[in-house]
C-alpha cells in the first residue's frame, strides 16, 4: 500500500533542517537505531549533491510502500557527466568528494538514478528493522 509522507522543497543553507524533519517522519514510519541512521545519513548525501551539483537546491519526497519507506530527492541541474559509470566502485581514498551515492548505495536497500540535461532523481528505500529482523530470522530457521 503506497502513502504519501512528506514532500518538501530545499535548498542550500536548510538540509541541517530537512534531516531533522526526515528523522522525525522516518521514526513515526518505524524506522529505528541504525536503520534510521542510515537512511537519514544517505537523505544528507544525496541532497548535499543537489545542492553543491544541481542546482542549488531541489525537492524531496518521502512515502511508505508495503514495509519500505522510499525517498525522491530530484533537482534540475544538468545531469550527471556523460560517461558517468555510477557509484557502484569503492571511491579513491585520496578524493575528499564522490561518496555520496556510493555511500547511499551501501546504507540503502534499493537505490535508483536517473538523470539527464533536465536534472537528477535519486530513489532508495530502507526497510522497517522489525521487518528486516524477522526476515533474517525466517532465513536462519530455514537453514537449520
Amino acid at each position: 500500500m503506497y502513502r504519501q509522507v512528506l514532500c518538501t522543497g530545499f535548498a542550500q543553507g536548510r538540509i541541517t533542517a530537512l534531516r531533522r524533519l526526515v528523522s522525525e517522519h522516518a521514526a513515526e514510519e518505524g524506522l529505528a537505531g541504525k536503520r534510521l541512521e542510515d537512511f537519514v545519513l544517505a537523505v544528507n548525501e544525496i541532497t548535499t549533491n543537489a545542492v553543491l551539483h544541481g542546482g542549488g537546491g531541489g525537492l524531496l519526497r518521502l512515502w511508505r510502500y508495503d514495509d519500505r519507506l522510499w525517498c525522491e530527492v530530484a533537482d534540475k541541474g544538468p545531469g550527471l557527466p556523460p560517461g558517468w559509470v555510477g557509484a557502484s566502485c569503492t571511491p579513491p581514498g585520496h578524493e575528499s568528494r564522490g561518496r555520496g551515492l556510493w555511500l547511499t548505495r551501501l546504507l540503502c536497500d534499493e537505490v535508483t538514478v536517473l538523470s539527464g540535461p533536465g536534472g537528477t532523481s535519486v530513489r532508495f528505500a530502507a526497510r522497517e528493522a522489525d521487518s528486516e529482523a524477522s526476515s533474517e530470522a525466517g532465513s536462519e530457521a530455514g537453514s537449520e
